[in-house]
């Protein structure tokens, strides 16, 4: 039950000229639009369909008037390609920014070009005109540059420049070959919607015919009613037809319509069922239409009042005592929005000044961007940001005025060129760097991966800790390296210092052990028996000594008072052995060496080390009894106070061959350690 609109309405027009213009994909300049030739007013005329049910059967046969939306274009152009919201103009010229667009042609060269066409030519879809014209143009102003320096090379020889002929260009065949595929497969969409089309219009034609035959039918209303129904919602389902043949189909869909609420001869009941439902449907068209005129998005508004316009022209009547009121209600809400509409477009041009002076701040903070600051990933990635949130600032200004906007946007896009430009020199020359720095930290890494199972655990933390340190003086690596080789190094180095605590923990408690021990050896030395012959006694106190001394590290803090008290306790027998002082360095010197030995990495050289210490000492006492006794012989007994220096003389020289006795015995004793490493 749809209403007598007629099928060329601007309502209906407008949504598909839209189509038809994208199928064109014709190439928009950007912010290319002048405001003044966008100004569009769609004002509705005082209309309403009159395909109602009839009261009664002598309204059947009454006329039934069609009416029109009339659509006023200030301008003769479309409604959609007028619409210059900034939508498309601006995604035009967003296309033109910088590292963000794939249709940046300027620096492509003629191979890159024929490839990209390739890809497109290849590729499912039929790719854009915008995208292709684009390559195209770009080609041929390489050939024409190409052309231009072959003439000038002619001219420059001396030749006459009306003889000259361009050599011809190879690649220029491929490139026909893949835009005569993409028109082709263009062309074949074309035709496919072309077809589409015929047989929508083949499929309304044979609803018309069913339409007919029910009108013809004396089956029972109710089974034809809902036929009818069925083939209202399949008539609505079908979208487009050849645009020539809309009209003359659309009135024969109507004259059918209507003789079938004729010749039927529905009775009031689904009649006023119908009427109300209508009214009901047109109602909600109504309101949400009202809406739509505090839509802040005039734009918006309109486009959604045409869809508006389309459900409308698919309801059927409604009564028709309320027909015009329904009517003038939705034509003033359409009005309305269509004013709002105009207005903005007419708004849109007292903007365009202040919209040139935020582009032109936008271009002067590009200009002032300092390239010399920028030496660091850290400061390039920070500045990027911000060219890119100026990018995206740019694409929310409006038009500028039509006779600087292309001066202005190549302006624009020069400036973006060079900051990527030199952000991509910096990230190349620093490459080659960043290499070197991630073999040195593989070199490190391997380094500690070599010590981390050492368990010389004092010179190995020294080498790591000074890795750890060299490691920080190296720069940075490859970030997709960064986070592996980083925790393959901190592995190595944390699975040495958690063994090397562990380590610690463990002689701490060994070394709690050692002082238990060492202490009761005291208290066995204190008490050792008095009333033993003195070459026992002597014997029992060296051998716990020894005991004593082959015990390990005590804790650092306990060694120098346990040490003490171990010496007063042996020292105390020696008095009462009336020890001499010799014999109790030599004992002192056996228990150093002792103790010195369990606490060297290399036992062995240390002896040696101090064996050599002990024969230059040797030699050197030994030379000086040689000198004193060379000495006595120049003594007179005869001479004045020669008895007294010869007593000292004599006193000395005892003194030094006790010296040497002593440093024998020492020297014997290191060798009986040695002797026994050597066993060992």
């Amino acid at each position: 039950m749809n209403e007598n609109l007629n099928p060329e309405l601007p309502v209906n027009n407008l949504s598909e000229g839209a189509n038809a213009e994208s199928t064109k994909e014709e190439k928009v300049d950007i912010e290319s639009t002048n405001v003044e030739e966008s100004a569009v007013t769609i004002e509705v005329a005082d209309v309403e369909a009159a395909d109602e049910i009839p009261a009664d059967v002598e309204e059947n046969n009454a006329i039934i008037e069609e009416t029109e939306i009339e659509t006023t274009i200030e301008n003769p152009v479309n409604v959609e390609d007028a619409d210059v919201d900034t939508e498309k103009n601006e995604s035009a010229e967003s296309e033109n920014i910088p590292e963000h667009s794939p249709k940046n042609t300027s620096s492509l060269t003629k191979e890159q070009i024929i490839e990209k066409l390739k890809n497109l030519s290849s590729q499912s879809g039929v790719p854009s005109r915008a995208e292709v014209e684009s390559l195209k143009q770009a080609f041929y102003k390489l050939r024409s540059a190409n052309i231009e320096a072959q003439k000038a090379e002619f001219i420059e020889a001396g030749n006459d420049a009306e003889a000259f002929t361009p050599t011809p260009d190879p690649s220029e065949d491929v490139l026909k070959t893949f835009l005569s595929d993409i028109k082709e497969k263009r062309a074949n969409l074309a035709a496919e919607e072309e077809r589409q089309k015929e047989d929508n219009y083949n499929k309304k034609l044979q609803i018309i015919d069913s339409i007919k035959t029910l009108t013809e039918s004396s089956d029972d209303f109710n089974k034809l009613y809902k036929e009818f129904k069925d083939l209202q919602q399949k008539w609505n389902e079908i979208t487009s037809v050849p645009q020539s043949k809309e009209k003359e189909l659309w009135k024969s869909y109507q004259i059918y319509t209507e003789k079938f609420y004729d010749l039927i001869k529905i009775n009031n009941e689904f009649r006023d069922y119908d009427f109300k439902k209508n009214l009901e449907l047109k109602t909600a068209i109504c309101e949400s239409v009202e809406k739509l005129i505090e839509e802040p998005d005039s734009v918006s508004a309109f486009h959604q009042l045409q869809n508006f316009h389309q459900q409308w022209r698919e309801i059927g009547p409604v009564a028709r005592e309320l027909r015009e009121e329904i009517w003038t209600r939705f034509k003033n809400a359409s009005t309305s929005i269509n004013k709002n509409y105009q207005v903005h477009f007419e708004s849109l041009k007292g903007k365009e000044d202040d919209n040139l002076i935020a582009k032109t701040a936008i271009c002067e903070a590009l200009k002032a961007i300092d390239y010399s600051q920028l030496t660091s990933f850290k400061d390039w990635d920070e500045k990027s940001k911000e060219v890119i949130e100026l990018q995206s600032k740019w694409k929310t200004i409006g038009f500028v005025p039509k006779k600087v906007n292309n001066q202005i946007f190549e302006e624009f896009r020069a400036l973006c060129d060079t900051f990527f430009e030199r952000k991509s020199e910096f990230f190349k020359g620093v490459r080659d760097e960043m290499e070197v720095n991630l073999n040195k930290k593989r070199a490190l890494c391997e380094q500690a991966k070599e010590l981390k199972d050492n368990t010389d655990w004092k010179s190995t933390a020294d080498k790591l800790i000074a890795i750890q340190k060299e490691w920080k003086t190296i720069g940075p690596v490859p970030r997709k390296y960064s986070d592996a080789i980083w925790k393959e190094f901190v592995s190595a180095c944390d699975y040495f210092f958690e063994q090397k605590k562990k380590n610690e923990y463990s002689q701490k408690t060994e070394e709690l052990d050692n002082l238990t021990a060492k202490k009761e050896i005291i208290e066995k030395i204190k008490n050792v028996d008095q009333t033993l012959d003195s070459s026992e006694l002597l014997a029992t106190v060296r051998a716990l000594a020894d005991e004593w001394h082959n015990i390990g590290f005590v804790p650092f803090k306990e060694k120098d008072k346990i040490y003490k008290e171990f010496h007063q306790a042996v020292d105390a027998h020696y008095d009462r052995l009336k020890m001499d002082k010799a014999e109790r360095r030599f004992e002192s010197f056996k228990s150093n060496i002792k103790d010195n030995l369990s606490k060297q990495d290399n036992p062995k050289r240390s002896l040696y080390k101090e064996r050599d210490h002990l024969l230059h000492q040797y030699n050197k006492v030994k030379a000086d009894l040689q000198t004193y006794e060379n000495n006595m012989n120049f003594l007179s007994i005869s001479s004045k106070g020669a008895s007294g220096l010869l007593k000292d003389v004599n006193n000395k020289i005892e003194n030094l061959k006790n010296e040497l006795d002593l440093l024998v015995k020492k020297i014997e004793a290191i060798d009986e350690n040695l002797n026994e490493l050597e066993g060992l």
